[in-house]
């Protein structure tokens, strides 16, 4: 049975607020991810309709969110971008980089500590949502990837289902891949990498 009421307490920037009835009752936990596709952003105070759905921990949450006079929209399709796929692809051909010696091992370390780091932040997060804890800053998750953490955040991105709708957050992230994909780029082919690591080993 679906329910209407008003978005309250909304914090855009985490993407999630609460659903109360209008009748009075138990207010549902409510995320961006719940709205159907097409949905603008809510704002606080917005009329809404839901269905409650009690998660395993006893707490009701709002699903299937659509904002008052809003027709009827086919399920939200999930990405199209095979995340994990290609956050796989990317720790394997590091690795081998480093194993055919076009890339120094302690990148290649790098990039594995990195991503592992990245995973576990990207999971953190999701499971501090879900509980309604405090979260992980967006530019602490955008720095972990800038420095060789991104094949992780994809894989978790995708496993998790975890920050792949909120726009903002894609073009940063995709542009911290880029901006590292192209200073590594810089290091190996300015010799600045190979100095630096003999300046160390001396």
């Amino acid at each position: 049975m679906r329910l209407a009421g008003r978005i309250a307490d909304w914090n855009d920037d985490k993407g999630f607020g609460f659903a109360t009835p209008s009748g009075g009752g138990t207010r549902a936990f409510v995320h961006i991810n719940a709205f159907q596709r097409g949905s603008r952003r809510p704002v606080e105070g917005d009329l809404v309709s839901w269905l409650p759905v009690v998660d395993v921990r006893g707490r009701t949450n709002a699903t299937q969110v659509r904002h008052a006079g809003q027709k009827i929209a086919a399920p939200r399709q999930p990405s199209r971008v095979p995340r994990a796929v290609l956050g796989t692809l990317a720790l394997v051909l590091v690795a081998a980089a480093g194993v055919l010696g076009w890339l120094p091992l302690v990148l290649v370390g790098a990039y594995a500590a990195a991503s592992l780091l990245a995973f576990l932040m990207y999971r953190g997060d999701k499971l501090a949502a879900q509980r309604e804890h405090q979260r992980t800053p967006e530019a602490t998750l955008h720095l972990v990837g800038l420095l060789c953490g991104w094949p992780g955040a994809l894989i978790a991105q995708q496993l998790f289902r975890h920050k792949t709708v909120k726009q903002p957050f894609q073009l940063v992230f995709w542009a911290t891949v880029a901006l590292n994909v192209a200073a590594v780029a810089w290091l190996l082919r300015s010799g600045f990498a190979e100095a630096l690591l003999a300046a160390f080993a001396n």
